[in-house]
């Protein structure tokens, strides 16, 4: 098997291949050029959607050469693979408004140089397409019996496609088909649930020019429990930093399952193997550590992982600087009449009600300058103050802040 293709399979980055001796024999040839799309029906990608970058900068670092499909043409429709309802539409200003978000989000990412990795947008071909000349040259190769065997399709026929879904895979499969006349485009990455459209769009490809070109999928990623990788209590993991703060984005990696840590370091970061596998086996907690560090980095910058390890450390008694740690501030006021353990926890934004704050307490997961608190009641005055005006709260054993007062 050739050597980049290797790496993807070694570091769980295979689910299904169109043909994988096929494409073995043209990647040991030379540099293939390939694709992988990005939906922009949101302002931000999550951290679900940069498992194919990953994918991509390891296909980039072994010679070959990646193209970012932005996909502000289909998104005016919206994908229904993976979906049981129809995308909510929202208007043709604000995907673009998207597009130009997540086309940045890319580029800190991968560098696009125009040469060695290009960013595409479906908009360029798809906006102005003539309907009727767009089904006689297009809609002709495609069998409506054959296009409802997908899995895609399938689902969505329990509880109704709609007819403008249904021309999804078109657009898809003459995306491929443009990129391969275009910019000479041999594959096309994904998750696994686009493989019914990508193996469309290696037919058209097939049928339009005679051209061979190749399909590679990966694994839809969860947690070792089941659940949906990157979802968090305040809902997914994205990368915008104004919804995710990379203080949070840190604390995601450092607290995930022992069971998830050698993967997710194979999968999300770019260490060697064999190193992932001695950190790993050397000390669980120092190896998730590793990885929060690792992928913070690759996603935010160092500056800013480095302030989210300090904030862990001074949270969790290893030293770092408390400045670090997620802060809001309360008046001294507030300390000095007494307010509520309720309030306070509320206020803090460790509990999304205060139904939820008299919970924390009832169960004895509120923790007041490291003192627990089980009295509902209770009235935090300013002697629980430190020198300089603070204290820690803590929720539970993952959830904590500093309070500073004004």
């Amino acid at each position: 098997m050739n050597k980049a293709l290797e790496t993807l399979k070694t570091r769980g980055f295979f689910q299904q291949c169109t043909d994988l001796d096929g494409l073995s024999r043209l990647m040991d040839e030379g540099p293939v050029s390939f694709y992988v799309g990005f939906d922009p029906t949101g302002s931000s990608l999550h951290i679900g959607h940069m498992l194919p970058a990953f994918a991509l900068r390891h296909l980039r670092d072994a010679g070959h050469r990646p193209v970012a499909l932005i996909g502000g043409g289909t998104a005016r429709i919206g994908d229904p693979s993976g979906k049981t309802e129809m995308r909510k539409m929202i208007t043709y200003d604000q995907i673009d408004d998207n597009a130009k978000a997540i086309g940045a989000q890319l580029d800190r990412f991968i560098g696009f140089d125009g040469k060695n990795a290009l960013l595409e947008n479906n908009k360029n071909w798809l906006a102005d397409l003539n309907y009727i000349d767009f089904l006689r040259d297009i809609g002709s190769h495609f069998s409506v019996n054959r296009m409802l065997t997908f899995e895609a399709y399938k689902k969505r026929m329990e509880t109704g496609l709609t007819f403008v879904e249904f021309n999804y895979q078109l657009l898809q499969s003459y995306d491929f088909l443009q990129l391969n006349e275009r910019h000479g485009v041999r594959l096309q990455i994904g998750g696994d649930d686009q493989w019914g459209n990508i193996v469309a769009g290696i037919e058209l490809v097939r049928r339009k020019n005679g051209n061979e070109v190749f399909g590679l999928t990966f694994p839809l990623i969860t947690t070792s429990d089941g659940k949906k990788m990157g979802k968090t209590e305040k809902g997914a993991l994205f990368l915008d930093p104004a919804v995710t703060t990379p203080y949070d984005f840190f604390q995601y990696w450092r607290n995930v399952t022992d069971a998830d840590v050698r993967r997710f370091m194979l999968l999300f970061t770019f260490l060697p193997v064999d190193e992932i596998d001695a950190v790993v086996e050397q000390d669980i907690n120092a190896a998730k550590e590793r990885l929060a560090y690792e992928v913070t980095t690759l996603i935010h910058g160092k500056d800013e992982a480095d302030k989210a390890l300090a904030g862990a450390k001074a949270a969790f008694g290893g030293g770092g600087n408390r400045e670090a740690m997620p802060t809001v501030e309360i008046p001294a006021a507030r300390f000095a009449e007494g307010i509520g353990v309720i309030d306070l926890f509320f206020e803090a934004g460790l509990a999304a009600t205060k139904s939820d704050a008299r919970r924390l307490v009832q169960q004895g997961g509120a923790r007041v300058a490291e003192n627990q608190i089980n009295d509902v009641n209770a009235v935090i005055n300013n002697n629980v103050l430190d020198a300089d005006g603070e204290l820690v709260l803590r929720a539970g054993k993952k959830k904590f802040v500093r309070v500073i007062t004004g």
